[in-house]
């Protein structure tokens, strides 16, 4: 027997002892190779990025959605020793779009933001480093 009810709009469903004893009724139904809609993963089997994937989180769409496909898809991409090394420029202008939406895009904690900047940096050093070994 469930033990149910509304907070809000938020229904909480208590389970007994004696519900979780009983084995599922549940069937499991095989996917259908040839379902156009079914879930591919991230990357298609073409090698493209499926933009909808729900691992995105939803992050190719909405106000930022260009500036985060195409830092996305740079990193993807990129063949370049450090990978990524050459999308710093991609990955401000993300930045810089999800600054203007606090609401849409929570800022990270100090933690996560010294990583980001690690990176970064570490990007940049690659860079200034390549570019010194070109020059001589």
């Amino acid at each position: 027997l469930l033990v149910c009810h509304m907070v809000g709009k938020d229904r909480i469903i208590f389970a007994t002892k004696e519900d979780h004893e009983t084995p599922s009724s549940a069937e499991l139904v095989e996917d259908d190779p040839d379902d156009p809609y079914e879930e591919q993963g991230l990357i298609l089997p073409n090698g493209d990025i499926n933009w909808n994937c729900p691992c995105l989180g939803g992050m190719a769409s909405g106000p930022c959605g260009e500036q985060f496909k195409s830092a996305f898809s740079c990193f993807h991409y990129s063949t370049e020793e450090i990978k990524g090394s050459d999308c710093v420029d991609q990955f401000r202008a993300m930045q810089e779009c999800m600054q203007k939406y606090p609401d849409l895009y929570p800022q990270e904690d100090e933690n996560e933001e010294k990583s980001s900047k690690d990176l970064e940096a570490t990007s940049m050093e690659a860079s200034a480093a390549k570019e010194e070994k070109a020059s001589s």
